[in-house]
């Protein structure tokens, strides 16, 4: 279960890689359920904390050349997350599309404990739906 949790982890930050296939199976060896969905949505939760940590340290960095972004292009950004706001976190959990708004609630500076609530419910609700479907259809194949 280790493994899990450092597979949740990862995947969670800008890192690619994606932790169901792994839940999935740790389920099929037997695993009790509610420790597989604990351990893997603290993983990822924590993983997506790490990007609004990122997210806060890099905004230090905005005047730079490097800097990914431009000032227009942040300013559009933050306009876009102020419209969405901190709900948009309840995305934090699909693909592509969700580090990069971990790191913008980090950018903007969003409460660590509103960050924290929203990813927590967005990332437990996706690890319950695989561990339901996993029993749903993995059932036969295990």
């Amino acid at each position: 279960m280790v493994s899990l949790f450092f597979i949740a982890l990862a995947s969670a930050t800008l890192l690619p890689g994606g932790s169901e296939v792994w839940l999935a199976r740790q389920w099929c060896l037997n695993e009790p359920a509610l420790a597989l969905w604990v351990v893997a949505t603290l993983g990822n939760t924590l993983g997506s904390l790490v990007n609004v940590g990122l997210g806060r340290y890099a905004r230090h960095f905005q005047d730079r050349r490097w800097f990914p972004a431009s000032k227009q292009g942040l300013a559009r950004a933050e306009r876009w997350y102020h419209r969405l706001g901190e709900y948009s976190l309840l995305l934090s959990w699909v693909p592509v599309i969700g580090d990069p708004l971990t790191v913008l609630a980090g950018v903007f500076r969003l409460p660590w404990w509103r960050a924290l609530l929203w990813i927590l419910l967005a990332k437990g609700t996706r690890y319950a739906l695989v561990l339901v479907l996993a029993q749903t259809w993995l059932l036969p194949l295990c």
